[in-house]
């Protein structure tokens, strides 16, 4: 078997691995494979084929993580409008515990209630920005 099948079947199977475990790396490891595959149809040897894959599959992981870090991450599950309908809401906080929380009547019943991070706690008319468990994470209208 040459080494160029060899290193296909490799990518291929790193493919296939990845259909089963959902990691985007994998991938990016079977770019390195082809690209050792594509050094052996060139004439390579067996040290540069492995240094090309070490190399290409590398720096195509290490790239897309740089990417997936500069990229904002998804809102959370619990701040989507579509999964929770409390999430938008307008809900009137009379005063703030010195905990930082505090009790409102909402939908019938009482809730507790705290400031998303970084915000001055303030009475007075706030918004329901997320769910966390069975508090409302409120931002000042």
């Amino acid at each position: 078997m040459s080494d160029s099948t060899l290193w296909w079947l490799l990518a291929g199977s790193a493919i296939a691995l990845e259909l089963f475990t959902g990691t985007f790396y994998l991938l990016m490891l079977a770019v390195g494979m082809a690209a050792a595959a594509l050094a052996a149809h060139a004439g390579a040897g067996t040290a540069l084929q492995l240094v090309c894959a070490a190399l290409v599959g590398s720096a195509a992981v290490v790239g897309w993580y740089i990417r997936k870090k500069r990229t904002p991450a998804d809102p959370s599950v619990r701040a989507l409008r579509s999964v929770n309908l409390d999430v938008g809401e307008i809900i009137l906080v009379d005063e703030w515990l010195p905990d930082g929380t505090a009790s409102v009547k909402y939908r019938g019943a009482q809730w507790s209630v705290v400031q998303r991070p970084g915000r001055a706690r303030e009475p007075g008319a706030h918004r329901v920005v997320e769910l966390q468990g069975n508090r409302l994470v409120v931002e000042k209208v």
